[in-house]
Order: structure tokens, then sequence, then C-alpha cells
């Protein structure tokens, strides 16, 4: 009986909330936009503020003062959360999930701003594991904050000596970036609801996060120095609890971009390492048009697969070309004065198929030597290729004997990076050659990655060719003279560290002591090893 009773009240919620309230909220919402269309003077004059705004705040003097604001409409540019709970959705999910978010679009709109949150907040958290978000949260979802960062807003948050953030968005979405890249002491937000080690998509007992009621239960009866906001009524009910408040203003992002659009060289901790396949901002404009490309990106992938594996490789280029693929390839294979050793190539590391890239562009066959090689990557790799297996010795002896046999290549980052760095360059490779010739390889992808740290490494070559227009850079740089190699008297470390710096030179990059290790450890929690699980002989 208990039971039926609270069947029938969530029932009664839901008729209410979705087909009533909903109705209502919808309605009014087309009312007025067509009240605006009709009287378009209008427009301008909606939310008028009360707050002066952010850009006349001034930032001297602040070390000592408490700043308190939202990350939502105020720290970030983009108005709508929807993006990042696609990446959630996305990244920590499934495609299933990510459709099942883009599919719920139009329901959203009807919605008022509390019920929109509930939903998508169930749509992309129920089932997901806590430890998925807590790596989504640390390596795929602030590359995209910092990105949509407010300049302006940013500025003022730093000038502060304390700072504190409400927000209604689930706290575990942004606590992490807060923390560790803005420094915020406190972040306040929206609990989840979880069972085990799985969220149920529901929001624990306390529900949403009303931002003025927690201020005043937070601070009691203290008034913080600065307050920060949007336009919303929610932000000016909270803001007016300070001594001083301000608002960012939707029309000075859009007018004044350059003044609100942060840098890359302005960024308060750069972003080295960060996971995840999608490489674009996920609005659902953008997020349709990838799931209409997606059938057609299959295929395309197959076939530039197929047309590297085996056609020869002038022809390999004219399709690869001519399905979209962009190759620039700049310098010359240097001629060489030993015969009966091969050449050893060293490069920087941007995805598997670097030494495919520059295999094709120099027109002929390579050996490659790479770390952590699935068995599926060397099924479907077009050349021939060689796993190491971390013992220097070893590995020495396996280069030594490939390189008698003929031309190596070697990534001495031992990982791949996206991003404009380059990681420390293991030694090994110089005491094993005194022909050597640097190769800088850059790439760029507009809407996947084609590397991964947690995900299926198997599938990184796939996704890179998924993209509608993937683009490689490879440039032959001079060999490296013989007085700059260790038959020259230089050490194997001198020589790693100066050619380091001639791939970041010609690439524009900047060099950093940062290991392979370092990065699997803080975006998988592990070293980056695959492992080859052999079956015990009976």
């Amino acid at each position: 009986m208990a039971f039926a009773m609270v069947i029938l009240k969530f029932s009664n919620w839901v008729l209410y909330q979705l087909l009533a309230n909903s109705c209502y909220k919808a309605a009014s919402k087309m009312r007025n936009y067509c009240f605006l269309i009709s009287n378009p003077s209008l427009k301008s004059s909606q939310q008028p503020s009360l707050f002066p705004s952010v850009a006349k705040c001034s930032l001297e003097g602040r070390g000592s003062d408490t700043l308190v604001c939202d990350i939502q409409g105020t720290l970030l540019r983009s108005q709508s959360f929807f993006p990042y709970f696609m990446l959630v959705a996305f990244e920590g999910g499934s495609i299933v999930r990510a459709l099942a978010l883009l599919l719920s679009c139009p329901i959203l709109f009807l919605l008022d701003y509390e019920l929109k949150l509930r939903v998508m907040i169930f749509i992309s958290f129920c089932g997901l594991r806590l430890k998925d978000m807590e790596s989504i949260s640390r390596a795929v979802l602030p590359k995209f904050y910092l990105e949509n960062l407010n300049l302006q807003a940013y500025e003022v948050l730093a000038s502060a000596g304390s700072r504190v953030v409400f927000t209604s968005v689930p706290r575990v979405m942004v606590e992490e970036f807060l923390n560790e890249y803005l420094g915020v002491s406190n972040v306040l937000g929206s609990e989840l609801h979880a069972v085990g080690h799985y969220y149920t998509g529901l929001l624990s007992g306390s529900g949403l996060l009303v931002k003025h009621r927690a201020f005043r239960e937070y601070f009691g009866d203290k008034k913080p120095d600065i307050g920060l906001g949007s336009l919303s009524l929610h932000d000016h009910l909270f803001i007016s609890l300070c001594k001083e408040a301000y608002v960012v203003h939707k029309e000075d992002s859009k007018i004044s971009c350059a003044n609100t659009f942060m840098r890359r060289e302005k960024y308060p901790k750069p972003v080295i390492f960060h996971d995840g396949r999608l490489a674009f901002f996920p609005t659902p404009f953008a997020t349709l048009c990838m799931f209409m490309w997606i059938p057609l990106a299959i295929i395309l992938s197959i076939f530039r697969l197929l047309v590297g594996i085996y056609l020869p490789y002038k022809l390999a280029i004219l399709l690869g070309t001519w399905s979209g693929v962009h190759l620039e390839v700049r310098g010359s294979d240097p001629s060489r004065s030993n015969h009966k050793k091969g050449v050893l190539y060293v490069c920087s590391h941007r995805t598997l198929l670097d030494p495919v890239f520059l295999s094709t562009s120099l027109g002929r066959p390579l050996t490659a030597v790479t770390y952590s090689l699935s068995k599926m990557s060397e099924f479907i790799s077009p050349m021939k290729t060689v796993r190491l297996t971390r013992d220097r010795k070893q590995d020495g002896d396996t280069m030594q004997r490939l390189l008698s046999e003929g031309d190596l290549v070697v990534c001495p980052e031992g990982t791949t990076c996206r991003e404009p760095y380059l990681l420390r360059f293991s030694s090994l490779f110089a005491e094993l050659a005194d022909e050597i010739v640097p190769v800088a390889i850059n790439t760029h992808v507009s809407m996947f990655y084609g590397t991964t740290a947690s995900g299926l490494k198997c599938l990184d070559p796939i996704f890179f060719l998924m993209n509608p227009r993937p683009s490689y850079y490879v440039e032959i740089l001079p060999m490296v003279p013989r007085e700059l190699t260790c038959a020259g008297g230089i050490s194997s470390f001198e020589v790693a560290n100066y050619i380091q710096r001639q791939l970041a030179d010609a690439l524009g990059f900047e060099c950093t002591t940062l290991t392979r290790r370092d990065k699997y450890m803080m975006l998988a929690g592990n070293e980056g090893v695959v492992h080859d699980h052999k079956r015990p002989k009976p």
C-alpha cells in the first residue's frame, strides 16, 4: 500500500512538472519571444542591472578581500552548461547516453531552469561510476573550462585573496577545476545521490543548491567584499549581500570578445595533459553535426585505413588527399655516409600514426619501435613495429639489431602529447646511432582526438581518421652533425636535450621535463603499460 502511494505521488509530480507547469512556461516563453520580435527596440532593455559591469571593478589592493561568484554565466563565457553535461555523457558514459542527452534538447527548451538542470543531471549521471566522473573532472573538463573562461571575471577573481564559489550545477563537475586551476578555497554546489560506486542521477536530499540561501548559511551575518554574478535574478539576490557587487553582461562577451577571451599564455596553469575523444565544444548544434557525420566517418576511416595499408605510397597519398586527409611535408631525406647501418629518425610524438606518415612521406618502408603497443594496433599497422620492454639493456640490443637491418623510427617521448609541448626525451636512442635525423611532426583535428590515456588505444587510429579533414605536418630536419652526437664526445643526455630543443623550435612548442609516467598517473592513475597477458602453459 505504501509503495502504491509513493508511485501515485511520483506520477502526480511528473504530470504536474512535465505537462501543466512546463506547458505553461513554454507558452510564456513563446509569448515573450513573439512580443520581442514585434518590439525589437525592447530587446536591449530586458533584465536591467542594478550593479555595474565587472569591467569597472578595480583590481588594486584586493589581496585581503573575499570574493564570491558562480561559475555558470560569470566565470565562463558560455551561458549554457549543456556542453559540459554532454562531455560527461559522452566521455564518461557512452555514445548512446550522449545521443539521449541530445534528443532531450527540445524537451529542455520547454522546462524551467531547475527542472532542465535536473533532467540533464539524470541523463548524464544515472549509472555513471564515481571513479569515471573523477577522471572526467580531472582530465577532460579543465581544458574546456579554460577555453571558455571570461578574462575580465577571472582577473577580478585572481585579485582577491579568498575565493568562494556558489553554484547550482553539480559540485563534482567544477570543484577539481576551481581548486586546481583558479585557486578557489571553497566550492558549494548541488550534491548528487550515489549508491555504492554509482550515481543514481538524482540529487541528494538537499536538492539543487539555492545560492542566496547557501550564502547566508556559509557567511551568516558577515558580508564578503566582492560579489560577481550574471544578470539573472538569482545572482542579483546573492551578490546584493556583498559590500561590492558587479555583473557580467552577455553583450560584453559578444561585442568586446578580445577583452573577455583568455589566450593560452594567460592561463593560470598550463594544460599540458588532457584526455577524452571530443576535440570540439559540444553545443547542441555541434553535437548534432557530429552524430550526422559519424555514419559517413566510420566508412571513411575504414577506407583511409585500407588505402594506407594496401596501396603504394604515391597512390595512397593521392587517394588519401582526395578523401580529405591533408599531408604537408617539408625538408628532404638527407644523404647517408654509413650504408652498413640504418639512419635513426627521431620524431616528436602526436599519434600512433606518426611512423606511418613519416614512411609515406619518404616513400619507403621503415621500422618503428614503441612502448605499450596493443595487439590491435600491431595487427593493423602497415609497417613493421617492434614493442620495447622498458629494460634499457634489452631495448638497446633490440634497437641496435633493427638499425643493422635498416632505417628505424623512434619517438623518445614515449607517449603522445596533444598540446604544444614536448615531453622529456629518453637518451637511449642517442647511444645507438651516429646518424640521427630529427623529424618535427604535428597534427590537427576538428572533431575527434586520435589519442587516449584511459580509453581503448586500439581505436586511436580509427578516431583520428574519422575526422572530416585530419591534418599531418611532417618536417624533416637536417641530420645532426657528428660532433654533436655521442661519437663527438657529447653525452647522451645532452644529445637528447639538443634534439628536443631543435624539434621544439621547428614546431613552436615548449620543452618540458615531464615524462609518460607523469601523463598517465595524472590522466588514468596508472603508468600506461599495456600488459601482454599470456596463457599459462598446461
